[in-house]
């Protein structure tokens, strides 16, 4: 219960946490990886086993792992249902939370050992509403499947420079941001990543055309893997293009249907756009996407949305490092938030590392401002002070305090 507002709120069991998790650790810290990132490494891949096979991984190697994270959300407007409206991660204030636990096993594909398999197993407060729909009902066996992160199969076939095939649940094609707080260099998502998919729900292939240039095409169960809008598929492509050492572009498209009416007049459409410049210290992105369709009631009106966002990431020291994020989603119908609105935001993070042996324990400082404007349009707070009735206003300050605690390893078979 809170006691006199969130920055008078004890949280006894914070340091107890943070002091356990420094002394079971057991691993080297990880980098910072985004979602953005892994596609990339894995375009990087393609690049060094094109010009090094001879240093490829031996085939039987299984990596293994996992993370807690476990974080605290100040809102200053102390709203009493303890919730940060209209978002689908990070999605409680005031209280501390395990956001997200999971643990991993997976084997990549490669030209020795052409099958290649993930498992992922995940829990906590961000497993609870992310991948449903507002709109549609939710896919048969959901309860146990949200437990589930990317969880696949895949196979290298011979077939020039290496055609791979994946299904399953695996990480989305769309977006700059993880699901997972770790992978990210912020501890909270931006708004376009809370309302496009973390993950997909099907197949894909992917195919390097060249030592810069990779194809990815895929066709997946709907817009939000965890929903059932329909019987009809959704479907889309990808291409990544390394244009030089430091800048990185991907261009995917998504089209299908995600209302009870599948024509054709009333699929939706999705365009994401990225441009990644990275160096040894200082990382930055631009990302933009819009995304619409036509609305299966009278007057079949047609809905708009769009979001980009430009995060700052520095390297200050090997352990320290700062990210600036601004952003902007425009959610035009309220068809994604629920609610006709424009929300601008600012992040700012703060990040200290922690590594030992095979584990890192992550340390992260953060504080962000929203402010949303429109007619439906604002965030939570108590409306009437003392009163728990729950009003609305259009500036948010949050501040917030994460502890990640992460253990990688590998094994040979």
């Amino acid at each position: 219960m809170l006691r006199d507002g969130c920055c008078r709120y004890r949280i006894p069991t914070l340091g107890s946490v943070i002091l356990v998790v420094v002394l079971v650790a057991g691993m080297d810290a990880q980098g910072i990886r985004s979602n953005f990132e892994s596609d990339t490494q894995a375009l990087q891949a393609s690049v060094d086993q094109t010009q090094s096979p001879s240093t490829a991984q031996p085939a039987t190697v299984w990596q293994y792992g996992g993370f807690a994270d476990v974080g605290y959300l100040c809102d200053f407007n102390r709203p009493s249902n303890h919730l940060f409206r209209s978002r689908g991660t990070t999605f409680h204030v005031n209280e501390l939370d395990l956001n997200m636990g999971a643990v991993y096993l997976k084997k990549s594909a490669s030209e020795d050992s052409r099958w290649g398999t993930e498992l992922t197993l995940q829990a906590g407060k961000d497993s609870q509403v992310f991948g449903f729909s507002a709109t549609a009902p939710n896919l048969a066996g959901s309860k146990w499947l949200k437990h589930l992160g990317p969880t696949d199969v895949s196979y290298l076939a011979p077939v020039g420079t290496g055609l791979t095939f994946q299904g399953g649940i695996f990480s989305s094609f769309i977006g700059y941001d993880s699901l997972y707080a770790k992978d990210n260099f912020n501890y909270t998502r931006p708004w376009g990543a809370d309302f496009t998919p973390y993950l997909m729900l099907g197949v894909n292939a992917q195919y390097p055309f060249t030592p810069r240039l990779t194809g990815t095409v895929f066709v997946i169960n709907g817009y939000w893997h965890l929903a059932n809008a329909n019987n009809v598929p959704s479907s889309g492509g990808q291409v990544a293009y390394k244009a030089t050492e430091h800048l990185t572009l991907k261009q995917t498209l998504l089209y299908g249907p995600h209302q009870s009416d599948t024509s054709l007049q009333f699929w939706r459409v999705l365009s994401d756009s990225i441009a990644e410049w990275k160096h040894e210290r200082f990382t930055t992105a631009f990302e933009y996407f819009v995304g619409g369709e036509k609305i299966a009631a009278p007057g079949n009106p047609r809905a708009l949305w769009m979001s980009a966002q430009l995060p700052l990431h520095w390297v200050i020291a090997p352990r320290f490092s700062v990210t600036v994020r601004p952003e902007v989603y425009w959610d035009r119908d309220g068809r994604t938030t629920g609610f006709q609105q424009t929300v601008k935001a600012n992040t700012t993070t703060f990040e200290y590392r922690i590594p030992y042996r095979q584990a890192a324990v992550i340390f992260r400082l953060e504080h962000r401002i929203d402010d949303s404007r429109g007619p439906a349009g604002g965030f939570f707070s108590d409306g009437s002070p003392g009163s728990g009735i729950v009003g609305l206003t259009p500036t948010q300050n949050l501040l917030g305090a994460g502890v990640i605690f992460t253990f990688d390893g590998s094994f040979h078979h």
